[in-house]
């Protein structure tokens, strides 16, 4: 995919998509979430399927309150369900203790914040290999040269984060998310602390780690035109899913919106 910045719009050529593998990264079966007890009880999620396909890009989207943000953290296996259960690859996260699900979270899972949570004593390139570090794996080094090179930071990895630009760091934290070749990404929020040109610099980022480097991402946000970078749209409302498209322009998510009193 090229990239072209004209008059302070970011225009985007897709190239074509490779075949690939659309077997299932992620799932969510009967899935129910219930916080509080009795008349205080909120159901987040209420009886939530949805499949996520290996090398697509998914929005989940909703009005405030809707469930999106409590699903993701489930399918991420940062929250655990009331009932039902979720999946990464072939793996029921309710089936692990803390610690293979602590696991699971660092060699299969990457996570992309609205906060970039970067470690300010450390470079990019430190940030960037942390947790490979961490779960004590070397690099696959042309692996991690081309996630680099896919998010324009080879002139930057000796800077700490107070060296950088708010997309910048965003810039890390989609790297470090790549790095060790997760099965699946999670985005919460990305582009919502940044200005929207850097924002969708981040967002053709993303989608370009998906068409050329294979990857995985399931993206929550409130934004349509955030959305229209991804390959489909999931909706919900009431904890519930209530419609997807895919294809998504920023019109078309809009207009589902909309339907849904967003």
């Amino acid at each position: 995919m090229s990239i072209t910045l004209t008059r302070g719009t970011l225009t985007r050529t897709p190239k074509p998509v490779p075949s690939r593998d659309l077997s299932v990264a992620a799932r969510a079966v009967d899935a129910v979430k219930v916080y509080g007890r009795g008349e205080a009880a909120v159901h987040a999620l209420d009886g939530v399927n949805v499949d996520f396909a290996t090398g697509r890009f998914t929005a989940i989207m909703g009005p405030s309150g809707s469930g999106k943000s409590t699903l993701m953290h489930m399918l991420a296996g940062l929250d655990t369900l009331t009932s039902g259960s979720v999946f990464v690859g072939d793996v029921d996260l309710g089936t692990l203790n803390d610690k293979k699900l602590t696991q699971l979270r660092r060699d299969r899972v990457g996570f992309v914040f609205q906060a970039f949570n970067l470690i300010p004593t450390l470079t990019a390139a430190e940030n960037i290999t942390l947790p490979l570090k961490l779960a004590g794996r070397k690099p696959d080094q042309p692996w991690l040269d081309n996630v680099v090179e896919t998010v324009g930071l080879g002139s930057r990895l000796g800077h700490r984060p107070s060296e950088l630009s708010g997309g910048q760091q965003q810039r890390v934290a989609v790297a470090r998310a790549l790095a060790s070749k997760p099965h699946i990404i999670f985005a919460d929020e990305p582009t919502g602390n940044l200005d929207s040109r850097t924002g969708a610099e981040i967002l053709a980022f993303m989608r370009q780690a998906v068409r050329e480097l294979g990857q995985t991402i399931v993206m929550v946000t409130h934004d349509p035109v955030a959305a229209s970078y991804a390959d489909r749209a999931v909706f919900l409302a009431d904890g519930r899913i209530v419609d997807e498209i895919t294809d998504p322009t920023a019109t078309s998510v809009l207009d589902h919106m909309r339907t849904l009193g967003a």
